[in-house]
């Protein structure tokens, strides 16, 4: 895609204004996912599996079916008739398999039956009122387990072309790429290290639960009202696993109290739909948070064996990496974006990387903001840091040396356009943080992190009023302060006031098709989509002008919110305000608006390098951050404010992934930790105040040189932080969290 007129100076973008959501949110006015009603609507309610791998005999729903309240029930039957789009295979049937168990109940809260009733509590009690049969099999929940011979088979046939012969049946996909000669390489190093690293899964711990509300009738005409990061994709994946024409069903996104990449899927929507065709009646569903933890999905668990040489004055002169990834019982592990991510901030002559994918009985995985990669960055940075001290070089000198940099060959294939990479770690050495003195019992940790970004498929419309404001509709769900970003470059752009563009997320059946939420790719994408929309409304006001003036739209320009004669020659006219032009539209020609449709390329990857200072007690194994600074690149910040918002986010996240999160399973495969409780995130005592300093590279793919901030900050903290604890307790930390059992254990090993 073209992209003409890049612009450098800025009146609107890079300022703070206030938050356009901000009065509804603190005065409860915003409508989340739960607070959606019908009239005669029922509540829905999903009895789930007490066993990790289970063959489901037989379900007798007669006694609930018989409850004076309950209008509905439905089990994995109600999916299996779907004439519309018959045999359903790939990701919509895995994602069918996960909403209702088929054959086997294939973890620990899979889903096997749900029933609608007149209340909340009705439908509770209704669920003891089905009897399930259950054949209990052997389960396994660790990747390194599932992956040896005598491992239960979670399914036959999942393994998709990429893997080779001989591999268990539960490795499913199969990834690697490098370049150069690892093992010439190696032999150039004056040290070696390898290493084997292990994190559990973790959850992305938004607190607003799964919520919708769906209506379907007989006609196959519904509407679904949902907390999701992406509407279109819950319309398209709803209407194929109940068999109706993806127009028919009209999907409306509620505000979301965080998702984080958690709710990029459904989970119970089909449920709430499928029920409500049964019913004739409006049904809404409410995850409790133990039903959030034992069912949705939470990042994939890895077991990782990484080698890094290296010569005397810090040059990398080989690294290859093993990561193993259990995404749950169904394919979808990241293990290739982790294998991919782990080497790609540096620039290398030979790596090589191998990713695998693995089934366990395990709820599906679902992103945790940069899917797979803080795992590899943990593995890869803590073998660099050792490194480092064993050759006595500073840990930022020896990043630099081997930083990536425009025209790097990247580990996992190409080369980078401009990138800012190398100003980060400039930053960071620049920083007052990184000379800063520790005191007894500290220690400091660095790292940095990649992410690749992402463009999608994206629409856009924009429509000006009468009074010179504007209403811009776009299609992806505001998860970190894209209405704001996106007022901010329609203002940029028409030359009027922020506060005079109202920013609406539309449902599915006002605009074309928007991919979902994720990737860091509204600021870019929408933002693109919004600038030619606001660009394509511009020519148009140009022309109404051209036409007053009696002179050729090319004669005319737009500056400051104005129309101009573009030179002397064009005649001599007054500045024509946009309000002007649209008092008349009615007149001149009709409504001025926008558009803009397409899926754009060119998102721009992101670094971005970490600071944390750690303070471990010996006697109790409990670690403090004291201090923690983020450098990011954000390519151009459209609003700093939530910039700086979403670096410190991800380290936040990255504090209790490095520290407390996990989850625990016990021998008999359940959950044990699946309310907050026991599922510990950090609370603000936890937290440190966290520094950002933003740097600003531009992405040669957008016109603002946007590139999305989101994902990359969650990738450098584990490392960061493993490396601070590391060093603070004078042992290395291979194995996340770092709770104080296994820091005391760490600590008793060491001292003998």
């Amino acid at each position: 895609m073209a992209l003409d007129d890049r612009k450098s100076e800025f009146t609107f973008v890079g300022t703070r204004p206030d938050r356009p959501d901000g009065l509804d949110k603190v005065t409860g006015r915003a409508k989340f996912g739960a607070d959606m009603s019908a009239p005669g609507m029922l509540h829905g309610a999903i009895l789930r599996s007490p066993h990790a791998h289970a063959r489901i005999v037989k379900i007798d729903t007669s006694k609930a079916e018989a409850h004076k309240d309950v209008k509905a029930v439905v089990t994995r039957a109600d999916f299996a008739d779907v004439p519309f789009k018959p045999g359903l295979e790939g990701e919509f049937w895995n994602v069918l398999e996960n909403v209702m168990a088929g054959e086997k109940a294939l973890y620990d809260g899979h889903a096997v039956a749900a029933v609608a009733a007149s209340s909340a509590l009705a439908a509770r009690d209704a669920l003891k009122l089905i009897e399930v049969e259950y054949e209990v099999l052997p389960h396994v929940t660790d990747v390194d387990k599932a992956m040896a011979p005598d491992a239960p088979v979670i399914r036959e046939g999942a393994a998709d072309y990429s893997v080779p012969e001989g591999m268990h049946p539960n490795v499913v996909r199969y990834h690697e790429s490098g370049h150069g000669d690892v093992e010439a390489g190696f032999a150039e190093a004056d040290l070696i290290i390898e290493d084997s690293f292990v994190t559990e899964a973790t959850h992305q711990g938004y607190i607003e639960p799964h919520a919708c509300l769906g209506m379907l009738g007989n006609d196959g005409k519904g509407e679904l009202w949902c907390t999701t990061q992406g509407h279109w994709i819950a319309q398209k994946t709803c209407a194929a696993l109940l068999g109706i024409e993806t127009s028919q069903l009209r999907v409306t996104a509620s505000e979301i109290g965080g998702g984080f990449g958690g709710k990029t899927t459904v989970f119970i929507e089909p449920v709430a739909l499928a029920l409500s065709r049964k019913a004739n009646r409006p049904v809404k569903i409410v995850m409790t948070r133990s039903e959030v933890f034992r069912a949705t999905g939470p990042t994939a668990s890895a077991s990782m064996d990484v080698k890094i040489g290296m010569k005397k004055d810090g040059t990398i002169s080989a690294a290859q990496g093993v990561f193993r990834l259990q995404g749950g019982a169904f394919p979808g592990a990241p293990g290739d974006m982790t294998a991919m991510c782990a080497f790609a901030p540096y620039n290398l002559t030979n790596v090589k990387q191998i990713g695998y994918d693995v089934m366990s009985n395990r709820p599906k995985q679902a992103a945790y903001r940069a899917p797979g990669a803080p795992m590899g960055a943990f593995a890869v940075e803590s073998v660099i840091d050792e490194l480092c001290k064993k050759l006595g070089l500073d840990p930022v000198d020896v990043r630099l040396k081997n930083a990536a940099h425009e025209g790097t060959k990247a580990s996992y294939g190409p080369r980078y356009e401009r990138i800012g990479l190398v100003e980060t770690l400039e930053a960071a050495k620049a920083h007052p943080h990184y000379t800063a003195p520790l005191k007894p019992g500290q220690g400091r940790g660095i790292s940095c992190g990649f992410w690749f970004n992402h463009g999608g498929e994206t629409s856009v419309s924009l429509a000006l009023s009468e009074d010179g404001s504007a209403q811009l509709m776009v299609g992806t769900p505001d998860i970190g302060g894209s209405r704001a970003s996106m007022a901010l470059m329609a203002a940029e752009v028409l030359g009027i006031p922020y506060e005079n563009i109202r920013v609406t997320i539309a449902d599915t059946a006002t605009l074309g098709y928007n991919d979902v939420s994720h990737g860091s790719r509204v600021t870019y994408a929408s933002g693109l989509a919004t600038i030619k929309a606001a660009k394509h409304a511009v020519e148009k006001l140009c022309e109404r002008a051209a036409a007053k003036w009696d002179i050729p739209v090319e004669a005319v320009k737009w500056e400051n919110g104005c129309a101009v004669p573009s030179g002397p020659n064009a005649g001599d006219f007054d500045p024509m305000p946009l309000a002007d032009i649209t008092a008349d539209m009615g007149r001149t020609g009709g409504p001025i608006s926008g558009h803009f449709e397409a899926t754009p390329e060119g998102a721009g990857v992101s670094f971005g390098t970490h600071i944390v200072d750690a303070e471990v007690d010996p006697e109790t194994g409990k670690t403090s951050i004291t201090r923690y600074t983020v450098i990011q690149d954000a390519g151009k910040a459209i609003h700093p404010t939530y910039v700086e918002g979403q670096f410190q986010g991800g380290a936040a996240q990255g504090i209790g992934w490095a520290l407390n999160e996990e989850y625990i399973y016990g021998e008999d495969g359940r959950l044990q930790n699946s309310i907050f409780l026991d599922y510990r995130i950090p609370v603000a005592s936890d937290l440190p105040m966290i520094d950002t300093v933003i740097v600003e590279v531009p992405n040669p793919g957008h016109p603002f040189g946007v590139r999305g901030v989101g994902e990359t900050g969650i990738v450098p903290p584990l490392a960061a932080i493993a490396n601070a604890v590391s060093n603070a307790a004078g042992v290395r930390m291979k194995q996340l969290p770092m709770s104080p059992p296994r820091i005391l254990a760490a600590l008793k090993d060491n001292n003998g």
